[in-house]
């Protein structure tokens, strides 16, 4: 039997109800009679550090990423070398990258989490420098850059203030961000090409649709069709921004006539380099000052587990993965 290991993060969603969680995972566990193991990450960094070596050491394992999107990554980039399974129960603040399959709520159910197979995912491997060090990894859903990526850090401060969640932090994080009105200035490749040189608001580079908490910035993106969604927002006043922001939360802007405002296209490899020779970087939420970057998609690179209710909807029934069994 496959040893189902739940790494939780303790600092996840301001540290609520972890001892409740600890709790509710040994009582399922021990009614399936599942062999399990908690963990409590210690530090940033340390998820990626425990999965990496627990494979080492003692094979293969279910992971159950317990947290938001960055705890979720970190797992992921423990794990994917030796292909072992990985899942999420959304505790943390944006919980986007599960938002992909349909349902957030689902994937708190821990019976389903120990029972439930997996799905061949996609990732996006990236390379950067940061400090004149080399360093690369994997993001499960999403890098901004410029507006964005300060929003996305002002969303995080938002949200650990008490009644100020999901999309209402990431709608008030961008009238704070607003005032000052901070883009970037960059040349960007994709596939060999130059799509942009100079400046502009904001670049998303994303797997999965879906930011701040379920807004639907890239919706033309899908986590299992091999290909980048890059966005790219010009640089617009700050009243053409306020008109553009309800539709470009909800995820039709690609329905209305803004072509020539918001750049919305699928690719395979993105090459990202600042024009003053530095970037702010979210990836998955965690933000770096960076150099260039270079995106390139990972196909299937990830053991996904979804919920048994969630792998019979309309979003498998539409994908040419095969969907594994427990």
């Amino acid at each position: 039997m496959m040893k189902t290991v739940f790494i939780i993060n303790p600092k996840a969603g301001q540290g609520k109800d972890i001892d409740m969680l600890a709790e509710n995972i040994k009582n399922v566990a021990e009614s399936l009679n599942k062999d399990y193991e908690i963990y409590y990450t210690k530090a940033a960094g340390d998820a990626k550090r425990f999965v990496d070596e627990y494979l080492k050491e003692k094979g293969i394992a279910r992971f159950i990423a317990c947290g938001g999107d960055g705890t979720l990554s970190e797992v992921v980039n423990g794990a994917i070398s030796y292909d072992a399974e990985v899942g999420v129960i959304p505790i943390g603040t944006g919980n986007d990258f599960c938002r992909n399959f349909g349902s957030v709520d689902a994937f708190r159910n821990i019976r389903e989490q120990l029972l439930s197979g997996s799905q061949k995912c996609d990732a996006i491997n990236y390379k950067t420098a940061v400090n004149s060090e080399e360093i690369s990894g994997y993001a499960v859903n999403m890098f901004n850059i410029g507006f964005d990526c300060n929003v996305a850090d002002m969303t995080s401060q938002m949200k650990r203030k008490p009644f100020i969640s999901g999309s209402l932090a990431y709608f008030l994080s961008i009238f704070v961000i607003l005032i000052k009105k901070k883009g970037a200035n960059l040349k960007i490749m994709a596939d060999g090409e130059i799509i942009h040189n100079g400046k502009l608001l904001l670049s998303s580079v994303a797997n999965g649709s879906f930011c701040g908490g379920g807004v639907k910035s890239n919706p033309l993106a899908s986590v299992t069709d091999g290909l980048i969604n890059i966005n790219i927002i010009k640089n617009v006043s700050r009243l053409r921004l306020l008109t553009l922001l309800p539709c470009y939360m909800k995820g039709t802007f690609p329905e209305k006539n803004v072509g020539h405002i918001i750049f919305s296209k699928k690719y395979k490899k993105v090459c990202i380099e600042p024009l003053n020779n530095c970037m702010r970087l979210c990836v998955d939420g965690d933000i770096t000052d960076t150099g260039k970057c270079e995106f390139e998609i990972a196909r299937k690179a990830i053991n996904f587990v979804v919920p048994e209710t969630l792998s019979k909807s309309d979003f498998f029934d539409k994908s040419t993965e095969c969907f594994c069994r427990a």
